[in-house]
């Protein structure tokens, strides 16, 4: 059967499709990942076209408004642009992302923080906090953000991660060093 134009699609197929039947999705899925997969891959490589991919199939599979938003011609080109146009919006989120992305001291804490620990000794006390205080989970995040300085994107990728679970990770280790932070200002 050709699944490339409406016109040539059964119609309880195409019911199928609508209404979201697994094995019509599964179909779908099979016969238009390569499909997805290029047209993300125009934009976007890597952990990001990875996840866009992710992203279109889920929402297909979860909402039929958007299986329903399929009038006619060609689905394999209809998932193209719904692909290409959801990987253009991803990046420009990206690039919002990446101009407002604050520096991580200023996020964590004002300098002041610190209270009494002058920059020669902030090294031995984030270096004390990461070797006894931090959870094995989030030291990686820990290098790579606050040591390394890389780029939630830049960590991301190099810990082979999607950059919501980096960040969220980070939030937990900031929420860690504020406590160590503020612990050792009670001293």
């Amino acid at each position: 059967m050709n699944r490339h134009d409406k016109s040539s699609l059964p119609s309880d197929w195409l019911e199928g499709f609508y209404s979201g039947e697994r094995r019509v999705m599964q179909e779908c899925y099979t016969d238009f990942f390569d499909t997805v997969f290029q047209s993300v891959g125009r934009v976007l490589g890597g952990a990001d076209q990875e996840t866009v991919v992710h992203e279109v199939f889920f929402k297909l599979l979860s909402e039929e408004k958007m299986r329903r938003s399929f009038t006619g011609g060609s689905l394999g080109a209809w998932l193209s642009a719904v692909a290409r146009n959801r990987a253009i919006d991803f990046w420009r989120k990206y690039r919002r992302e990446q101009n407002a992305e604050p520096d991580f001291m200023d996020s964590v804490e004002h300098p002041a923080s610190f209270g009494s620990i002058d920059r020669s000794d902030a090294r031995i006390t984030l270096e004390r906090f990461h070797d006894e205080l931090l959870p094995v989970k989030l030291k990686a995040v820990f290098k790579a953000r606050f040591i390394q300085g890389l780029s939630q994107r830049e960590a991301a990728r190099s810990l082979g991660m999607l950059r919501t679970t980096l960040a969220y990770q980070e939030r937990q280790v900031k929420r860690e060093l504020r406590r160590f932070l503020k612990g050792k200002q009670e001293r």
